[in-house]
């Protein structure tokens, strides 16, 4: 093995800013830091000097100083920074702490016991600390369009450019693939990712995901039924904001312990009101199990108003500031049977509604955070 090179051992697609630093000349622990990173799906710059490291010093995500390198680390006077580590092996070697000091070590990891501890921190350095943005859609009543309004925001962000994750959060929803037309795709469903835990890296999680024209889903099968753990919620959100631009959870209108997880997460919540009196009544009694839960949550009112009943005398009624009308969309039924997602044409007021929320929404840049 090459050094001063990514090792094959450790190869992954993270870029070269995203590497780990290993700064050791013992093999022995080269080895074991070598296994843990593989074990992290990343791959690390492995060099075996102070003076050559000076280079990649300020830029790796990670830097591990092996004990045996630390006095000469030390002496190099390389600038202080955080994000380093001193991994050694001798439990009972108090000295162990001086050195860190004067490495400037935040953390002193001492091998086997900090294995997992430094697993979770290269699958960090792999991901990046990033972190997409989240919109829950609830219903205000049953077919309201909420799943419709959920579904046209993802298939919008993945249109405006927006690495895009579509989560079915209602189990007696039917399946939010077949709103896409993807119920045959291949991939895991909650039945199988129901019992997660943990931490999972977010590209695997795309990857075991079906994909429907490029938007990656998790949705229910057509047998499941019962309530995501809220536990297997905050792991799989975890890892799809940790991947992902945009999170679009579709939640049902009967609180479940799944439903908090998600709405304490939300950046936004979108309440879809239908401009009907009966609607707006039952609106009432949602908002009230949520509001909570998330600072923001904002009224969407969809068309027709049967009996003129204004869009703003609702999101008045319901004390939440009005994102937006939806008239009615011509032919949008038909499309749905069809398969043909919504959101999918540029034009049309879903279409367009979903556009202008999610530029507010989505912040580029501002999404990645020290």
């Amino acid at each position: 093995m090459p050094i001063d090179s990514p090792p094959p051992s450790a190869a992954s697609h993270s870029s070269p800013s995203r590497r780990p630093l290993l700064l050791t000349e013992d093999a022995d622990l080269l080895d074991s830091l070598l296994r843990l990173v593989a074990a992290a799906g990343a791959e690390a710059i492995v060099l075996q000097s102070a003076s050559t490291a000076r280079a990649a010093w300020p830029s790796a995500p990670l830097i591990l100083v092996g004990d045996d390198l630390a006095p000469a680390v030390a002496a190099a006077r390389l600038p202080r920074r955080t994000g380093v580590v001193l991994v050694g092996r001798d439990l009972d070697d108090a000295g162990v702490w001086r050195r860190a000091v004067d490495v400037g070590a935040e953390h002193v990891v001492l091998l086997p016991d900090g294995e997992s501890w430094l697993v979770d921190r290269f699958a960090e350095a792999v991901d990046g600390a990033r972190r997409g943005s989240l919109v829950a859609v609830v219903g205000g009543r049953g077919g309201g369009g909420a799943t419709v309004t959920a579904t046209a925001l993802a298939v919008t962000g993945l249109r405006l450019g927006h690495r895009t994750l579509l989560v079915d959060g209602d189990p007696l929803g039917g399946g939010i693939d077949l709103v896409l037309g993807g119920e045959a795709s291949d991939g895991l469903r909650w039945a199988e990712l129901a019992g997660a835990r943990g931490r999972l890296m977010a590209d695997s999680l795309y990857e075991a995901l079906p994909q429907v024209d490029e938007l990656t889903v998790l949705s229910w099968g057509r047998a499941d039924g019962a309530d995501v753990p809220g536990e297997a919620m905050a792991t799989l959100l975890d890892a799809g904001l940790r991947g992902s631009d945009l999170v679009v959870v579709d939640l049902p209108r009967q609180f479940v312990q799944a439903s908090q997880v998600v709405l304490e997460l939300a950046d936004v919540t979108l309440l879809v009101v239908p401009a009907e009196l009966r609607a707006a009544a039952a609106a009432s009694r949602v908002l009230a199990s949520i509001r909570d839960y998330c600072p923001d949550v904002r009224v969407l009112v969809r068309g027709p108003a049967p009996s003129g009943l204004d869009a703003e005398v609702i999101a008045e009624a319901l004390g939440l500031p009005l994102a937006g009308v939806i008239r009615p969309e011509p032919g949008i039924a038909a499309a749905l049977e069809r398969g043909d997602p919504p959101g999918r044409r540029t034009r049309g007021p879903l279409a367009t509604f979903c556009a202008g929320f999610l530029q507010d929404v989505v912040r580029p840049q501002s999404r990645w955070v020290a």
